[in-house]
């Protein structure tokens, strides 16, 4: 049994508090069209052992780290997800499991009641032929829905990304649909140009980061790479593997990776704009309002003015 670690005297070099987790490429959807990951069926857990996971999560903790984010992929496809889990809020860590709730095994179900664990997920269409057809698996739609109904029955608390890609998809009617359901966090972002969404974009540009990555969070990719967020897994910081994350955090490369980032200009409601909880849009992630008094994206593009709606 992992012991808890005594509450850090500071916090992470860098000031990260929350780390996202990628342990795995696999996915059961294959969507072609957004997948940040390029997930799917085929894909490997990544060259990161159990072993390497769990010591980045006790690191991480004693660094002073408050929540990590198991995400892939689809992080429940690793055969280790559930002592993850455990290892993490053994060592007195906030979890959010970012899952598409595709397919929920029974045993999952009090592992996610855990009073410090949170379920993420993408939704895409309150149509479940539109929904189906973005993420490139039929009946997703129908499966992703009774499993946040379920959540939401349970008490477990669950946030929906909405990722809008295409004139006419009905992600307001979505994100409506959501609310109906009883799911109090739900927003909606537009696709960014990273992984399958890139395709025609020869290099990666930081224009497509939030502006806020590296404030506050990092990720840890199936390989050991360290970068700003799962969005900005073209930006390598370095690596946990050699000398552990501490090491990457405090080194020059970390620093130079984090003042590339173009940053928002103006200003936003101090405290609603930092990651918390929360990750930046990935596929898509769940991100709290910049303004609480007016819904909308608080992952805009960096280059545009900060709080502004994602859509009109």
């Amino acid at each position: 049994m992992t012991a808890v670690l005594e509450p850090p005297a500071h916090t992470a070099p860098g000031g990260v508090t929350f780390l996202e987790l990628e342990i795995t490429g696999r996915c059961q959807l294959t969507c072609s069209s957004h997948c940040y990951a390029e997930a799917g069926p085929t894909k490997g857990h990544g060259t990161m052992t159990g072993d390497d996971w769990r010591r980045v999560i006790d690191e991480a903790a004693a660094m002073g780290v408050e929540t990590v984010q198991f995400i892939g992929g689809e992080p429940t496809l690793h055969p280790e997800f559930a002592q993850f889990v455990r290892h993490a809020l053994g060592a007195g860590l906030r979890v959010q499991v970012y899952s598409n709730l595709y397919r929920v095994r029974a045993e999952r179900w009090e592992l996610f009641a855990h009073p410090r664990v949170s379920l993420g997920t993408s939704y895409y269409s309150d149509d479940p032929d539109e929904h189906d057809e973005i993420t490139g698996r039929t009946g997703s739609h129908d499966s992703t829905r009774a499993n946040i109904v379920e959540a939401v029955r349970r008490g477990i608390p669950v946030k929906v990304g909405i990722i809008h890609m295409r004139d006419g998809q009905r992600s307001e009617q979505a994100r409506a649909e959501m609310e109906a359901l009883g799911v109090d966090h739900v927003k909606v972002d537009r696709v960014r140009a990273v992984g399958n969404a890139a395709r025609t974009t020869l290099i990666p540009s930081t224009s497509e980061l939030c502006g806020r990555c590296a404030d506050g969070k990092a990720a840890i990719l199936p390989d050991g790479t360290v970068t700003p967020c799962v969005l900005g897994r073209f930006l390598p910081a370095g690596s946990v593997k050699p000398a552990g994350l501490q090491a990457v955090f405090a080194g020059e490369q970390w620093a130079e990776i984090a003042a590339s980032i173009p940053r928002r200009r103006g200003g936003c409601v101090p405290d609603s704009c930092t990651p918390k909880e929360d990750s930046c849009q990935p596929s898509p992630g769940v991100v709290t309002a910049c303004n609480p008094d007016k819904d909308g994206s608080d992952c805009a593009p960096a280059e545009t003015p900060a709080c502004r709606p994602a859509y009109n």
